[in-house]
């Protein structure tokens, strides 16, 4: 019987070989560069060459100046991507799926999930043009309230919230599709129960459609966790500027200016390590949270 079963499956085991190999030599073997940050690097003389310095590079990113602020500002900036990118396409997806006209709930659809297909360079371009000094949204903000002009891409007390808002708009089509797969999944004769039991649609909504979305909303809460201390480099890359560096410098950013700017190779790989050492930690802690809590496993 093992041995029917195990050649039934060999077909699809044999799909996976280029699927596997392409894995372990794009995401597996570029590991082994992370030698980098015990080493003061230096590309002439390569790996095996460059000297070996031990927690060096470790100490020396702890006492950059900024190392602090920019911890901070990804911690804050992913938790508020990760809240947003939870809660709108939860109540996009509950609000779309009372939508009874199929033509609409279609186009509505395709609006919100369209911006999901843009690259940031497009997406950033528009969004400098749009809030600029002279842009249309300071424009209107005159014309109607007669503010002065914001300049929300320079202005530390503007840019972050441009930056959650924007990758929000840009994402939050992409998870209402999820949401709504969900929501299709839940029995209908659990909404006739509740019909029956007197139940309105915010109770129906309360009562059947959340819990039945939960396990979704576990999964994409616990696979956001890993995310935290990745607030979304290309994003801000080509949204900030040195004037916003006090509440918009990521530690992406700080890497890619020690290490390609700057040529501090072993200092950038070590900051990178120590990030990809701590997201680990958090997915594995919101893992079992979500089995601890919710009984809901990934695999």
């Amino acid at each position: 019987m093992r041995y029917r079963n195990w050649a039934r499956e060999l077909p699809l085991h044999v799909m996976i070989i280029p699927a596997l190999f392409i894995l372990i030599l794009f995401a597996y073997v570029p590991m082994t560069g992370v030698v980098i940050a015990f080493q003061k690097f230096y590309p002439a003389l390569g790996i095996t060459g460059s000297k070996w310095v031990g927690w060096d590079n470790f100490e020396f990113m702890f006492k950059l100046p900024n190392t602090i602020q920019v911890l901070w500002n990804t911690v804050i900036i992913a938790v508020m991507k990760i809240i947003v990118g939870i809660v709108l396409p939860l109540i996009v997806s509950i609000l779309l799926n009372e939508v009874n006209h199929k033509l609409t709930r279609s186009g509505i659809q395709t609006l919100i999930y369209l911006p999901h297909f843009l690259s940031w360079v497009v997406l950033a371009g528009i969004l400098i043009d749009i809030l600029s000094m002279k842009g249309i949204v300071n424009q209107f903000l005159q014309f109607a309230f007669g503010v002065d002009p914001i300049f929300f891409l320079g202005d530390n007390n503007w840019f972050r919230f441009v930056v959650v808002i924007s990758d929000a708009w840009k994402e939050f089509g992409f998870s209402t599709i999820v949401y709504l797969a969900a929501i299709v999944g839940i029995d209908p004769a659990l909404y006739e129960s509740a019909k029956a039991d007197g139940a309105n649609r915010w109770k129906q909504t309360w009562h059947v459609t959340i819990p039945g979305m939960m396990p979704i909303i576990v999964l994409l809460t616990t696979l956001s966790m890993g995310n935290i201390l990745n607030a979304g480099f290309d994003q801000i890359f080509n949204l900030y500027s040195p004037v916003v560096y006090e509440t918009g410098d990521i530690i992406d950013t700080l890497v890619y200016r020690t290490g390609l700017v700057e040529m501090s190779f072993g200092v950038s790989t070590a900051v990178g390590l120590l990030k990809s050492v701590v997201s680990l930690i958090l997915i594995s802690i919101s893992y079992w949270c979500a089995y601890r809590f919710a009984n809901y496993r990934i695999f």
